[in-house]
């Protein structure tokens, strides 16, 4: 698993409201600069994620003789209002990095959430993250990482598969099939070029019917076919439970049963649990802008020691607040 690395731009304070710098910057004219304790805490139940990332960048601005982290670990589940982090150090060494700290954690903890409701419904079924077109380059890695973290057993991206120690996962796009001009040819030229390890899985609904499509393939590739994968727009109604019955009995038939059918387009946790529930013979889902627009989960940080001594908001308790949960990390 790759170590994350924090950004220039977050280091320097960039990325970070403007009231902590400016913050920061009359403190250091002031000369204040006590021991503080932040805890950090989300408004709703969830799968924590971007703990690790955010552990990188403590580690990176904390000083270490005057410091401690406690955290809960990465896709631990967490409950409205837990306490998730607590640092103590002095306030000018995190003060700056507060809006990161909760930046980190919101959004990849909001789609390690949604990957977790999916791979739940599956009931077993592998799901994979598909999700990388539908959200900034800068973090699709993390997102991949989020989703796998949640407990897909896969992702799309090379950066989310470096991240997360697992290998990229896919199948081939559209625009390979309609440049080629037949989804046999495609397939074949896929199977000549591409590494042994790589999995033999066609898309089959570009051209022609998928169970025509996906027999000429299966007749092609014999037993190096591993899958086939149906992505059926809505304009032709979509991946349906009885389109992927028939697929199943006319692989079988010709005896194709070793070759899994892979679905993908449009999934959500309410159609992964129609396909399970009317035991629906798919080998995996793959999962796009049902974990990509999963909503952040707020997460807030607060100030309950100053100097050594219980302080807070008006609202919140002075103090810190126990958990027993907790690990010390520095």
């Amino acid at each position: 698993m790759t170590q994350f690395e924090p950004s220039k731009e977050v280091l320097s304070g960039e990325t970070a409201d403007i009231y902590f710098q400016r913050t920061i910057d009359i403190l250091l004219k002031e000369n204040l600069n006590p021991q503080a304790v932040m805890e950090v805490f989300p408004c709703r139940d969830g799968i924590l994620c971007g703990i690790e990332e955010v552990k990188a960048l403590l580690k990176k601005v904390l000083p270490v003789s005057e410091s401690g982290i406690w955290a809960l670990e990465e896709g631990s589940t967490m409950h409205r209002k837990e306490v998730i982090l607590r640092i103590q150090a002095p306030y000018q060494s995190y003060g700056l990095y507060e809006t990161a700290i909760c930046g980190m954690l919101s959004q990849a903890s909001g789609w390690a959430t949604a990957a977790r409701e999916c791979v739940e419904a599956a009931g077993g079924i592998p799901v994979v993250s598909f999700g990388a077109r539908h959200v900034h380059p800068s973090v699709a890695g993390v997102m991949d990482y989020s989703s796998v973290i949640g407990g897909c057993q896969g992702c799309s991206t090379g950066i989310g598969a470096k991240l997360s120690g697992v290998s990229a996962s896919g199948t081939m796009p559209h625009a390979f099939i309609l440049v080629t001009g037949d989804t046999v040819q495609a397939s074949l030229a896929f199977d000549k070029h591409m590494p042994a390890g790589v999995s033999r899985i066609v898309l089959v609904d570009t051209f022609k019917d998928e169970v025509e499509e996906s027999l000429r393939v299966a007749r092609a590739l014999g037993k190096k076919l591993a899958a086939v994968r149906l992505d059926t727009p809505r304009e032709r109604g979509g991946v349906t439970p009885d389109l992927v019955k028939e697929l199943r009995a006319k692989l079988d038939i010709e005896g194709f049963n070793y070759v899994g059918i892979f679905v993908s387009g449009g999934f959500d946790v309410a159609k992964i649990r129609l396909f399970v529930e009317q035991k629906v013979p798919v080998s995996g889902f793959g999962i796009g802008s049902y974990i990509t627009s999963a909503p952040p989960i707020d997460f807030t940080a607060d100030l309950h020691e100053v100097g050594g001594k219980p302080i807070a908001k008006r609202g919140r308790l002075p103090g810190v607040t126990p958990n027993l949960r907790l690990n010390p990390i520095m």
